[in-house]
């Protein structure tokens, strides 16, 4: 009986991933950690509430600020591995964040329409995430293994 030659995993057989994979999967991990940890300074009750006493390193949270980091976080973990999936992330970090951003400029002294408990520490870490997705969406794509193309 002959025996089979053992396989070793080349690196054309290992994904090749790019800086913006890496990228995502950092803020996710980060926006993750953070949604985590924020329950254990607000808690679960107050689901709403307008209090810029209840801070992570002076961010502003409440209950539904932590569960956006969470959904955030567990989406970047999740999409980051495939370069498209990735880019979409990116895409959803620059419109979420943005829209937070602008939504965080006007209501953060508003107790009645501020649901997130967003001030303005808040609002400049959203304008950080929001260039971050762009960097991440719009991030050149040189592949560095020759003659192979996008994945």
């Amino acid at each position: 009986m002959s025996q089979q030659p053992t396989r070793h995993p080349t690196q054309a057989t290992r994904p090749d991933r790019a800086p913006y994979q890496w990228l995502a999967l950092a803020i996710g991990a980060v926006y993750l950690l953070i949604g985590v940890v924020g329950f254990f300074i607000t808690g679960f009750d107050d689901f709403t509430e307008h209090d810029h006493s209840q801070t992570l390193l002076g961010f502003a949270i409440n209950p539904l600020h932590n569960i956006v980091h969470l959904l955030i976080g567990v989406l970047g973990v999740v999409m980051w591995s495939k370069r498209s999936s990735a880019r979409a992330y990116g895409w959803l970090l620059a419109i979420v964040y943005g829209a937070t951003s602008v939504y965080g400029l006007i209501v953060a002294d508003d107790p009645d329409l501020n649901i997130l408990n967003i001030n303005g520490a808040d609002n400049g870490l959203h304008i950080v995430s929001t260039l971050a997705g762009l960097a991440i969406a719009l991030w050149p794509d040189k592949d560095r293994r020759a003659g192979s193309g996008r994945a």
